[in-house]
């Protein structure tokens, strides 16, 4: 299992923000695809799931409203656009395939002016 993310970097409070994580080694389309953020200092939390047969969604109450998780089986790419985005939104941004114990090298997102 290979997961790669990417889009991340320096956005000022109220930006917006579209993260990408390419995946290989498994069937992408049958896995939840989940996206997980570490503050520093803290631990990893999940943020957004997306379930691989019909595309329904969960997302922790502090996503709801503001980011939106999606996936293109197609490509084997789970993204997750981020609007509206504050200072408390600062941590590194990590996929993971339900089921798997691999993470990528995440994707930074410092939130700040």
């Amino acid at each position: 299992v290979q997961l790669v993310e990417s889009g991340g970097g320096l956005v000022q409070p109220g930006g917006s923000l579209r993260l990408s994580c390419a995946a290989s080694g498994f069937t992408f389309s049958r896995y939840a695809m989940s996206w997980y953020r570490q503050a520093p200092g803290k631990e990893r939390e999940l943020v957004a799931r997306i379930f691989g047969t019909g595309g329904s969604t969960f997302y922790v109450d502090s996503a709801k409203g503001r980011f939106t998780i999606s996936r293109d089986n197609a490509k084997n790419t789970v993204y997750l656009q981020m609007n509206s985005l504050q200072p408390e939104d600062t941590a590194v941004y990590y996929c993971n395939a339900l089921g798997f114990n691999s993470w990528g090298q995440g994707t930074q997102v410092p939130v700040s002016t």
